[in-house]
This record gives C-alpha cells, structure tokens and sequence, in this order.
C-alpha cells in the first residue's frame, strides 16, 4: 500500500503540539473589526486546540506533521 498524502489545506491550517495535541487559529479576525471590542480581538490573537470530536478526524489529514 503506498505512503498517504498529507493534506495540503489542513497542513496549512493545523499543527501539533509537543504533547500531540492539534493547534488551530481562531476564525473571525480578518474584516469587519471595527465592530469588534478590543478584547475580543486580543483574544482571538491567541491560538485554540481542536476539539475532540474533529481531532481524529484532523489528525488523519496531517499524518506526517
């Protein structure tokens, strides 16, 4: 059976933590800031970890990261 392809899209999207776990970075920070509070947005600065649920499924797409 040959070698799975990583999946570009996801590569690009997600990484893994040292522990293993799958980052992400938080949508809603690309236009219509203005209405945004300034908290909001330094919250959304930071990155997120994928939920349980959509990590498997995640973690196939980017097996070789």
């Amino acid at each position: 059976m040959p070698k799975m392809k990583t999946h570009r899209g996801a590569a690009k999207r997600f990484s893994k933590t040292g522990s293993g776990k799958i980052k992400r970075s938080h949508a809603f920070k690309r236009h219509i800031l203005e209405s945004k509070s300034p908290s909001t947005k330094r919250h959304l600065r930071k990155g997120g970890l994928v939920s349980k649920g959509d990590a498997k499924r995640i973690a196939s797409l980017i097996t070789y990261i």
